[in-house]
């Protein structure tokens, strides 16, 4: 019998690292490039909600996340201004854990199987070849307009105090929102999707970003804590309109196929679950059992059908978060309604 070919996978996020501990726990060669190092920090909400633990389970990852510090979630809180909504339950705890920790969890387990991790290193060849994977995270599509959306993160320094009301809050201004939320060994990630003025950010410091308006409960929050300055992390040009895998020329996961609206909290999941959903279809092309177009064809079939409905509801999710509508009576009813709350959570799952 023939050797199995190899995949190669452009970016070592979640969505590589997950898709590579899948195909090597199938004994299928893989090699990994990442143009960075680790451990690193990432502009990440650090909250897995989902179907993303479900994955991490069936792949024995959930352990190894709890041993490197991972705390669970159990409560969320919406807040406009000062209007707070109920603290709510999570229909089932979140995963949170930093991705400076994340990221290295999964790439040292990739690498105990036998995959190969090139690090500092950049693919310069075609992406849109035999075996190869794109899951080089949040890109701009090409020949759409220029997205306003830009995203913020950093944690706040250990020892400081943070009072929350819920395990996870989530803050809303008419610039966009910002979540907080406990990741373990006493630390707090803040991270945001704000919009970009047409003047520049008119702020003394880029986390001035992250502690909102002066009168809005966010800020009494965070306004005189400090952040810890190599956790820092930005990036400009999020497109947040959902795109069909079916409309791509190559094979792409997680980020790289589509992005969810950060306020669903699903965003890392979604990274969990496309590379799931390319594990078998990729054993059978690397077995020699299926061709590379059908292998493509099979894999964006399947993310449209797990994602397409859930990205709907994201977007009217992210409408209904920054619609100047939000900012009046029938915004705080909004915030406060229980029925909305829950179709909203069930859907963008």
């Amino acid at each position: 019998m023939a050797s199995p070919k190899t995949i190669t996978i452009i970016g070592g996020g979640l969505a590589g690292l997950t898709l590579g501990i899948g195909l090597r726990q199938r004994n299928v060669p893989a090699t990994i490039w990442e143009a960075g190092v680790y451990p690193r920090h990432r502009v990440c909400g650090e909250f897995i909600s989902g179907n993303g633990q479900a994955v991490l389970q069936r792949l024995g990852l959930v352990d190894r996340c709890r041993r490197a510090g991972a705390i669970e979630a159990a409560t969320a809180m919406f807040v406009s201004g000062r209007t707070r909504s109920p603290v709510r339950k999570l229909p089932a705890p979140a995963l949170c854990l930093s991705r400076y920790k994340l990221d290295a969890v999964l790439a040292e387990r990739f690498q105990e199987l036998g995959g190969e991790l090139k690090i500092k290193s950049r693919w310069t060849n075609d992406a849109n070849a035999e075996g190869v994977v794109r899951a080089t995270g949040r890109l701009a599509n090409p020949g759409r307009k220029p997205s306003g959306w830009f995203g913020v993160k950093a944690h706040v320094s250990r020892g400081a105090t943070v009072h929350l009301e819920a395990d996870l809050e989530m803050h809303v201004s008419h610039g966009g929102y910002v979540g907080v939320n406990r990741i373990g060994d006493g630390e707090v990630n803040v991270c945001g999707l704000l919009r970009m003025p047409a003047n520049g950010p008119g702020r003394e410091s880029k986390t001035d970003w992250l502690r909102g308006e002066k009168t809005s409960l966010l800020n009494d929050r965070l306004g005189s804590v400090e952040f810890e300055a190599d956790s820092f992390c930005s990036v400009a040009g999020l497109d947040l309109r959902p795109r069909a895998a079916a409309e791509t020329s190559d094979c792409c996961i997680g980020d790289t196929l589509t992005m969810t609206p950060p306020v669903t909290g699903n965003g890392m999941s979604m990274a969990f679950e496309s590379a799931e959903i390319a594990i078998e279809p990729l054993r059978e092309y690397c077995e020699g059992r299926s061709d590379w177009r059908e292998t493509q064809r099979l894999i964006a079939q399947r993310c449209d059908t797990a994602f397409a409905k859930r990205l709907a509801w994201a977007r009217l999710l992210q409408w209904m978060m920054t619609s100047p509508m939000r900012r009046g009576p029938l915004g705080v009813w909004l915030l406060r309604s229980e029925a909305l709350w829950g179709l909203l959570f069930a859907r963008t799952r």
